[in-house]
């Protein structure tokens, strides 16, 4: 009769496999150390894409105010339709209050142009951290930010139009619209996103 001891094997085991779990566990914080970061920087991405598009927003308002009380006061009403006539005045308001509605802080705002559109720029830092992590540091590290939003107009008329007799405007989706700035009232201009376009620069 033959007695065989696996006491021996069990006992070699036992360490391979604590060493296993160690890993594994190390792994599983060091993913989720991981994906903090990314929903912290997902989160400050989102941030700084609001600030700037509310930014642009706000000139777009600005233009479109502009150009109506413009419109039967002279015969340079028509440049206000290039974009570029704004003072963005309310601009960083419009930013610094969408970044707090997204836990965040403008650090850098300023205006841009990208391809000959005018835009702002807004670089925001996260209120919050990343949080506790197994990578040290994380507790108060802030998530930054940087997005650029342009205004663009939608809209064009013949470089021949006379601003003192009725202009035709063709839109983007083949809309179209007249003014005679002889018989024009305020309020009868289409909406802002009629006559021009916001959206972050590639």
């Amino acid at each position: 009769m033959r007695f065989i001891c696996r006491g021996s094997d069990q006992g070699q085991a036992l360490p391979i496999y604590i060493w296993m779990t160690g890993i594994l566990l190390f792994a599983a914080f060091a993913f989720f150390a991981f994906a903090q970061a990314a929903s912290a920087r997902n989160g400050a991405q989102s941030a700084a894409d609001a600030a700037a598009l509310a930014a642009a927003q706000d000139a777009r308002d600005e233009l479109t105010v502009g150009l109506e009380l413009s419109i039967g006061n002279g015969d340079e009403w028509l440049d206000w339709l290039a974009g570029d006539e704004f003072t963005g005045e309310g601009a960083r308001a419009a930013a610094d209050a969408l970044a707090a509605e997204n836990d965040s802080t403008i650090i850098g705002f300023g205006p841009t142009e990208v391809n000959g559109y005018p835009g702002f720029r807004a670089e925001i830092e996260t209120l919050y951290t990343v949080g506790d992590s197994i990578i040290p540091g994380t507790e108060t590290q802030h998530a930054k930010a940087e997005a650029t939003a342009i205004v663009r107009p939608r809209c064009d008329v013949t470089p021949s139009a006379d601003p003192e007799k009725t202009v035709e405007f063709d839109c983007d989706g083949g809309g179209s619209f007249e003014i005679d700035p002889d018989d024009f009232d305020l309020g009868d201009l289409p909406e802002a996103s009629v006559l021009f376009s916001v959206h972050l620069a590639d």
